[in-house]
């Protein structure tokens, strides 16, 4: 007779039933990461929905600014005359503002902005006016020179690896330099530029619009604002840009030509410049070579105030476009309130302050 022997009932896996340390961590850091989200508090949303949508920032100031200095100055502020004049009066820095965020949304700056475009003009001027060029070909000229002095210093900055600050404070003054000797500080009066190139002076055209009055260089402005954000959302051109921006050395190992892409913006904002400088003939009439001398700042205070961090990697044209907006509303309602322009430098001061400020709250936002 053959013995059964009995199985002894198995005993649980003591590894199965507890988990191992690392998968206990693992649980402990969900549980925590759930527990963080859900006491997150409004102002942790305000943060990350800001981190997404930085334009958000200035279109939330120039709401504001513009409802109160309604709100104090009535009809005399809400008119379609005053918004069309804002429009017109943040031109020129809108263009140049164009410019600068390229470089900025580089982790670059780019002080010669206001040189390249006063002496971009200049060029057209003299070949128009002195030499007989016509006036489609001097603008040509001029936009040739613009985006050759705008390549300059894309290779200093790309190929030569100087500093973009340094390179650019460096080649502000040989620009000016340059534009001083060519034009042997000659200033074209509007009388001859309207007589003898008229096309130069076309973006300073108007035409109503209801109760408007438009420039045709405000109208390019927004044109410009729409092509650029077009591109830098929607090309490989424009993501190669924020990619750089964010972090260089992950472009480059990505596939990125780092160099040949900080070139190129260097020079698209070098063209952009010219085009600025061809606006400008038609906003003041006359050609001088001493003229925009405040571009450069203007055009980094509405990329600031607009949203784009000086960081790089983050911002949009359109932001850039309200910033400088933003500074016209305030610029315009101090006047219209009767109160010493010297408060219009001392708001525009503050803003910058807090919009720096609230870029450094914006990017301490966790991933």
């Amino acid at each position: 007779m053959s013995e059964t022997t009995a199985t002894p009932p198995a005993k649980p896996n003591p590894v199965r039933s507890t988990p191992s340390g690392f998968e206990a961590a693992i649980a402990k850091e969900s549980k925590v990461a759930e527990f963080e989200e859900g006491r997150r508090s409004a102002l942790g949303h305000l943060q990350h929905f800001l981190h997404g949508n930085p334009t958000m920032v200035p279109v939330l100031v120039l709401v504001v600014s513009a409802v109160i200095f309604g709100l104090l100055l009535g009809s005399r502020f809400f008119s379609a005359f005053t918004m069309t004049l804002i429009l017109q009066q943040v031109t020129i820095v809108g263009v140049v503002g164009i410019a600068q965020t390229l470089i900025i949304l580089t982790a670059g700056i780019d002080l010669s902005v206001g040189a390249i475009m006063v002496f971009s003009s200049v060029i057209m001027g003299q070949l128009a006016i002195h030499h007989g060029i016509p006036g489609p070909l001097a603008v040509l000229a001029g936009i040739v020179v613009g985006t050759a002095f705008g390549i300059f210093n894309g290779f200093l900055v790309a190929r030569v690896k100087l500093p973009p600050f340094i390179v650019t404070l460096g080649t502000w003054s040989v620009f000016l330099a340059i534009n001083f000797i060519y034009s042997a500080n000659e200033t074209i009066r509007a009388q001859d530029v309207a007589a003898n190139a008229p096309f130069l002076g076309f973006f300073g055209q108007s035409f109503r619009l209801g109760g408007a009055v438009l420039t045709y260089g405000a109208v390019f402005m927004v044109i410009l604002v729409a092509i650029f954000y077009y591109i830098l959302n929607n090309t490989a051109w424009g993501r190669h840009v924020y990619a750089i921006g964010d972090d260089p050395d992950a472009a480059r190992l990505s596939g990125i030509s780092v160099d040949r892409t900080l070139i190129s913006v260097y020079g698209i904002s070098g063209l952009v410049c010219a085009l600025a400088g061809w606006v400008l003939i038609g906003r003041l009439g006359s050609i001088s070579p001493t003229s925009g001398a405040e571009a450069n700042i203007q055009s980094i205070t509405a990329v600031v105030i607009g949203g784009t961090s000086l960081f790089g990697g983050r911002g949009s044209v359109v932001g850039t476009l309200i910033g400088a907006l933003i500074v016209g509303v305030f610029a315009m309602g101090l006047r219209i309130w009767g109160t010493d322009p010297q408060y219009t430098q001392l708001t525009v001061g503050a803003l910058i302050i807090l919009a720096v400020a609230a870029d450094q709250w914006i990017r301490k936002v966790s991933a």
